[in-house]
């Protein structure tokens, strides 16, 4: 009895762990947010565990019964389309339950967007908030009004088609003048950061319509502002 949280691949493949690749094979069910975005993964290490879908729109239906199979003593390990489940993805709801019931949980490191974005920024990392995504409508100028007085480095995952939007945003809530690195398409062939002022990385992206998974660092205030 045991749930098992196992990052997987952002991009390159070559990132999975050894351990994450023993615990996929050894456990007696996979819960994966899509499995046919994961069974190209399992085929490719050649895992032939059994999988079942648990994603954002079935965790609160679903929660209950895997619990139930856990205490009946199933090993279960919960992987995400990429990264590491629970950041941004599915995972928080089950884990809590686990918890709340005595079932041991076991999270591998590994992959995930944010770490690798923060250490390229070249900005402090000593101290950060992550925000995930942030509101779409509702809340969205209350956040960045708050964020804006925030002294630590903060970290936003954005969409493509979003990012001109939250980079005006930035300029318009921070200041054009805001110290902001962008990383795109992480571990992958076109993998792509680019640092500078908020007005610039606007600038810069308005002429280069970006694709692929986005990570913005965003400076924190300074004393001096």
């Amino acid at each position: 009895m045991k749930l098992y949280i196992v990052p997987t691949p952002i991009g390159n493949l070559e990132d999975i762990t050894l351990r994450a690749i023993n615990v996929l094979k050894s456990v007696d069910l996979i819960l994966a947010e899509d499995t046919r975005t994961s069974g190209k993964l399992l085929k490719h290490f050649e895992i032939g565990t059994q999988m079942h879908s648990h994603h954002m729109h079935n965790e609160h239906k679903t929660v209950k019964g895997i619990v139930q199979k856990l205490k009946a003593g199933t090993t279960i390990a919960l992987i995400s389309d990429a990264g590491t489940p629970a950041i941004s993805d599915p995972g928080f709801l089950l884990t809590r339950a686990c918890v709340e019931n005595d079932i041991p949980v076991d999270c591998l490191p590994g992959a995930t967007a944010f770490v690798p974005a923060l250490v390229n920024s070249g900005l402090p990392n000593d101290k950060f908030v992550f925000e995930g995504f942030l509101p779409i409508k509702k809340g969205r100028q209350t956040r960045f009004l708050l964020l804006a007085e925030e002294p630590r480095t903060i970290i936003v995952y954005e969409s493509p088609h979003k990012l001109l939007k939250t980079l005006s945003h930035i300029c318009e809530y921070f200041g054009e003048d805001r110290q902001v690195s962008v990383s795109r398409e992480l571990t992958k062939l076109f993998e792509e950061t680019q640092r500078g002022t908020a007005k610039s990385i606007l600038d810069y992206y308005t002429s280069r319509p970006p694709k692929g998974e986005i990570v913005i660092v965003i400076a924190g205030k300074s004393k001096a502002t």
